[in-house]
């Protein structure tokens, strides 16, 4: 079994352990896979956490916005001031739940409004009220994503395994099921890569043909490192105008043709490879 796969079954199987009987199986993505984020974050951070913390207390009530300082000195463009991460949680069992607020709240706003989209709250609180959150933290701090133990590659693999089963459960169909763009920019530039940078933008991506994906449109971006989840069998007949406009463009995402308007699978690998560096 390869590295994703026992991760991923690991992953799973906390799920299983903590959540059944308390959430329905088609809602365990709901919880896990922001826990995975989070958990991928705090093992990135985990270096540089205590200096994180004290830049933090020792600038806030010096400047307006001790932002950018903590960025300069830690090189990196996300952080989380709280004295807590998941480990640290389990310090104190009885204030786990004013805890665990404290320490979302204090992500930089960059990733603090990506694990926003999540919508936790309600979760957290189901949890909380049956016992289940300190579980479940102790079960995730188990799971090691260390950089120097998961690398990228394998860190996207896992998720998108998790997906593929989450969405399987929930019979949702791929390119529906948990593919914010913010949440995907989290992960790609922030936890897989260290950087955001060379991601930006505000909103959701709201369909293959958002003008922000298109060519000549308001995002212009070139990656080595894509994860997707594609829409296979998803129908684009409400685009046909659109996407037949641009495949007679010899500068447009659609030259090499189209298929049927019921499964946009091959107009979403084409979009992919425009946006991958040669």
């Amino acid at each position: 079994m390869s590295k994703f796969q026992e991760l991923s079954s690991l992953i799973w199987n906390v799920a299983d352990d903590v959540l059944r009987g308390l959430f329905k199986p088609h809602e365990y993505g709901d919880v896990i896979l922001p826990f995975v984020i989070l958990r991928r974050l705090d093992c990135v951070l985990e270096p540089r956490k205590d200096e994180i913390y004290r830049l933090y207390e020792e600038y806030r009530t010096k400047v307006e916005d001790p932002s950018p300082v903590i960025r300069s000195q830690i090189k990196a463009e996300f952080y989380n001031t709280s004295k807590y991460d998941l480990s640290r949680l389990k310090q104190d069992p009885k204030n786990v739940g004013i805890n665990f607020r404290n320490y979302i709240n204090g992500f930089s706003k960059n990733v603090y409004d990506i694990i926003e989209n999540f919508q936790l709250d309600k979760p957290v609180e189901k949890l909380l009220k049956n016992n289940w959150l300190f579980l479940l933290i102790e079960k995730f701090t188990a799971v090691d994503l260390h950089p120097n133990a998961v690398d990228n590659h394998t860190m996207g693999q896992v998720f998108e395994e998790l997906l593929r089963r989450f969405s399987e459960m929930s019979n949702e169909t791929s390119g529906e099921h948990y593919t914010p763009r913010d949440i995907v920019r989290l992960l790609v530039s922030l936890v897989f890569s260290g950087t955001a940078d060379d991601l930006r933008g505000e909103g959701k991506i709201r369909s293959l043909f958002d003008p922000c994906c298109g060519t000549g449109g308001m995002l212009t971006i070139l990656i080595t490192i894509m994860i997707t989840n594609p829409p296979f069998g998803v129908s684009w007949k409400s685009e046909e105008e659109f996407v037949t406009g641009e495949s007679q463009n010899p500068h447009g995402r659609f030259t090499a043709g189209t298929l049927r308007t019921s499964d946009g699978s091959l107009l979403f690998l084409q979009h992919m490879i425009s946006k991958m560096v040669a």
